[in-house]
């Protein structure tokens, strides 16, 4: 299901499970190659990428959703915490993180991809989408937050409200993908992207703080006070 090897100081993991789509087996087997890159020190960065030709991730697994029980995808009851949590993981990870979006990212495949610092897209096909409404379901809470998080105010509205399906270029400007390559680039590009920021993590503690300022609990860019109030009572904010 997930490859981890380690180019120097870069970590790549590869979905290597079909379309990748999202069960509870599917979560542990990540959540343990994760494991792995948080237990190494020094200088280090995460690439994920997809080893399927068109698909990064095609979202939640709806076969082992509607299985009657007998189905490799393990306890459905646990999945939606763990689930979560992963996807909390790997926003505040201690690392910087790039994502090789290969192919279509939809619904839980979009929000893995938002999870990281960079995402790097195939320029000429594949799509980034929260489907949710187009198949009957909604976007959880914490997962709005996490999309206005990363996208713009107006991408987001067009991402949540109206399912828009994102290529490449287009997120390039919307302004949430960073860059859109040929497919034959972008599991180098991600590397190389990845091999430039690992050095950021050298300090794991630093790092770590400076992303749950941004992500976890009492996040600074939902504090009720304005900066002007901030920066005259600097003392009372760590």
């Amino acid at each position: 299901m997930i490859e981890l090897e380690r180019d120097n100081d870069v970590f790549v993991l590869t979905m290597v499970d079909d379309e990748n789509r999202w069960n509870t087996t599917f979560v542990r087997a990540f959540a343990r190659a994760i494991d792995e890159v948080e237990a190494s020190e020094g200088a280090a960065a995460l690439v994920t990428a997809s080893a399927h030709e068109k698909f990064f991730s095609n979202g939640l697994d709806l076969a082992w959703i509607t299985s009657d029980g007998d189905h490799p995808g393990g306890d459905r009851s646990t999945f939606g915490a763990e689930f979560m949590g992963l996807m909390g993981r790997l926003i505040t990870l201690p690392v910087p993180t790039v994502c090789a979006v290969n192919g279509h990212g939809f619904g839980a495949g979009f929000m893995c991809a938002l999870t990281h610092d960079v995402r790097i897209m195939r320029e000429d096909r594949g799509y980034l989408c929260a489907n949710e409404l187009e198949i009957g379901l909604t976007i959880p809470v914490p997962e709005v937050a996490l999309f206005r998080h990363k996208i713009p105010a107006s991408a987001f509205h067009e991402t949540v409200i109206l399912a828009k399906r994102w290529t490449g270029p287009a997120a390039v400007a919307a302004g949430f993908v960073e860059a859109a390559v040929p497919l034959e680039s972008v599991r180098s590009a991600a590397i190389e992207r990845a091999a430039s920021l690992a050095h950021l993590a050298v300090n794991r503690e630093g790092f770590a703080w400076q992303k749950e300022q941004l992500y976890g609990q009492n996040a600074a860019l939902n504090h009720p006070h304005g900066a002007a109030h901030m920066l005259k009572h600097a003392t009372d904010f760590h």
